[in-house]
């Protein structure tokens, strides 16, 4: 995305910098931090809790609240659908509503690398006030680090962010049990591909983009209608849908059954893995999620899930079971069945 065309989104032209470039002087905690944060951070995330300027936030959060933190180290820093900074807002605003809480209130800390030019810097920077925009989270409190070239990749995010549980919200691994549906909101394996095809130079007869987005709002509505019959939520993003499984069967003590034809794939996405000799349950995901419910609502849910945005694609890929404990088992295409294991290795380096 250029600039002019940032600027015309949000109506945040690039200050007038007197520096192009991330100096190790940016992080002295002198003068040149002060213009850093003064006409760069301070000025596009403006808001009442960050202007205090303190070295936290005041919040007011009554009621019981779930908490996140996380770190992305996404190379490239830039992808198809997206880049660093908004993948930092909408991976930890997912972390929470996965938790069945409403986000709120973000912190933001950067480090950068000597060198990394100001430009570039200030695209992520009002990608990530887009994506706080459109999740309706607020940048609070944050810190910025500079490293020497070479010690670094550009940038390096780390956040964390605090929210309200939905009130009908009871997102507990013991709460899963033999006859619940599993179900996934959308197409897999499509953030991983994404990145991917930029590190190999690959190309498509149309662009594969990055599914990266914010799903509180869709959570927050099937909360509202179903409740406590969403027995739990995760994202399946490093590791992708097979990992996340294994851990919650793992985790939760039960058997997990899926269906590979079941499951939601582009098929230029599914073509890509083919060609790259990965398997799709293992590539990370940015903008899907697991629902594992009640089997009395499940035609409902999916029926509910379908009509939202981030829904269409939505499918119920299998169930949860009493035989084999810790383990998930995916019936293939051709109906033979294999043990799904936890993710071994590095499919996807870097992929969040």
């Amino acid at each position: 995305m250029t600039q002019q065309k940032i600027s015309m989104q949000l109506q945040c032209p690039m200050p007038a910098f007197d520096f192009d470039v991330i100096t190790l002087g940016h992080g002295s905690g002198g003068l040149l931090t002060r213009k850093l944060l003064e006409s760069g951070v301070f000025e596009i995330f403006n808001n009442p809790f960050l202007n205090e300027k303190h070295d936290g936030a005041y919040l007011n959060l009554p009621g019981n609240c779930a908490f996140t933190t996380d770190s992305f180290v996404v190379s490239p820093i830039f992808f198809p659908g997206g880049n660093i900074g908004e993948l930092a807002v909408n991976g930890t605003v997912n972390d929470l509503a996965m938790c069945g809480a409403i986000p709120k209130y973000l912190s933001l800390s950067f480090i950068l690398e000597e060198g990394l030019r100001m430009e570039e810097f200030w695209e992520i920077l009002v990608s990530i006030k887009t994506a706080c925009q459109k999740a309706g989270v607020h940048i609070v409190t944050g810190d910025t680090k500079v490293v020497e070239k070479g010690k670094g990749d550009k940038i390096f995010i780390n956040t964390s962010g605090i929210g309200q549980l939905h009130p009908a919200s009871s997102i507990r691994l013991n709460r899963i049990k033999a006859g619940d549906k599993i179900i996934l909101n959308g197409n897999i394996a499509t953030h991983g591909i994404a990145i991917m095809s930029v590190r190999e130079g690959l190309t498509f007869e149309s662009d594969i983009i990055s599914d990266t987005m914010a799903l509180n709002e869709t959570v927050m509505a099937l909360l509202d209608e179903f409740g406590q019959q969403i027995h739990f939520l995760r994202d399946p993003t490093r590791g992708g849908v097979a990992t996340t499984l294994s851990e919650i069967a793992r985790d939760g003590g039960v058997g997990i059954e899926i269906v590979e034809k079941y499951l939601p794939i582009d098929e230029q996405v599914a073509g890509a893995c083919e060609i790259l000799g990965l398997d799709p349950v293992y590539v990370a995901n940015e903008g899907v999620f697991i629902s594992i419910v009640d089997e009395k609502i499940a035609d409902k849910y999916l029926t509910t899930l379908k009509g939202l945005e981030q829904g269409k694609n939505a499918a119920i890929i299998g169930e949860v079971v009493i035989a084999h404990p810790k383990q998930v088992v995916l019936t293939s295409k051709i109906g033979g069945k294999r043990v799904v294991n936890m993710l071994a290795g590095d499919q996807l380096p870097r992929i969040c």
